[in-house]
């Protein structure tokens, strides 16, 4: 089966470029920028010989995984561009819940300090499933003319194999039970994707899809320890704020609203923030 988009997305106007394999699809997609595509364009492929996750850390994309790459070119002030990574975590929580009915796979999280939804989404960029990652979200720009940049939104999902020689816990598609192919998830993820889009409205209904995503929190309201330029931070995590920043309620009692960090849970924290 070939990749294709959704009807949605077609009528919304975005446009798909498939490869067997690539380098890396946002690579790949900031190229398109700087060459004047005019943005709306997905790139995916079931194989990916250089992805990239957060802080230059590699993320293997071997035969059959899903990387897909969305291109917007606009405008927006990068820090409400920023935002649509809470965009893309709910695009593809619904698109799993749609790949995947109720009853299909038991993916109850465990440890991962969830409340029973099958998938969380974890600050800044990660789907869990049973606590272990699923999924990675990053978003990297490149400015162009006439003060315009193009936001490369990434998405890697372990669709038929995860990695095991990393410090957290992984898992699959394939490892929960699901015969679910990269093709049939990136359709109703570019559906998905759509309908969160339209929801987020340019910014404007970004209250709504902070209480979304609050709604699929991993760890909300759980003791946490983010680590954030070498000094760890513990506390209960107790929100993100109106700009989508990580909050934590640390053992004085002081709120504190962090940017960028990595997060860690339970006894996962002891271990790999100490």
């Amino acid at each position: 089966m070939a990749f294709s988009l959704a009807p949605t997305a077609q009528l919304e106007g975005y446009r798909l470029e498939a490869h067997d394999s690539v380098g890396s699809t946002n690579a790949l997609a900031l190229e398109r920028a700087r060459e004047g595509d005019a943005g709306r364009l997905w790139i995916v492929s079931k194989r990916q010989d250089s992805g990239r996750g957060r802080r230059g850390r590699a993320w293997a994309t071997p035969e059959g995984n899903l990387a897909a790459t969305l291109l917007l070119v606009g405008r927006h002030e990068l820090r409400l561009a920023a935002t649509l990574g809470f965009v893309a975590g709910l695009a593809l929580s619904d698109a799993l819940d749609a790949v995947l009915p109720g009853g299909t796979v038991a993916v109850a999280p465990d440890g991962g300090g969830g409340r029973g939804d099958r998938f969380e989404l974890k600050w800044p960029n990660d789907v869990l499933a049973r606590g272990a990652k699923l999924a990675g979200i990053l978003l990297e720009s490149a400015m162009l003319d006439d003060n315009r940049f193009g936001l490369a939104i990434g998405i890697g999902v372990n669709v038929v194999a995860y990695p095991q020689d990393v410090p957290y816990p992984a898992t699959s598609l394939r490892a929960l039970g699901s015969r679910c192919d990269a093709e049939g998830l990136f359709i109703a993820l570019s559906d998905a994707w759509t309908e969160n889009s339209r929801a987020w409205d340019e910014g404007r209904g970004l209250s709504r899809i902070r209480q979304r995503w609050l709604g699929r929190a991993a760890g909300l309201g759980s003791e946490v320890a983010v680590r954030v330029d070498g000094k760890v931070i513990r506390g209960v995590f107790e929100t993100i704020d109106e700009d989508c920043r990580f909050v934590i309620r640390d053992r004085e009692g002081h709120a504190i609203s962090i940017a960028a960090g990595d997060v860690h849970f339970g006894a996962v924290a002891s271990a790999a923030a100490s």
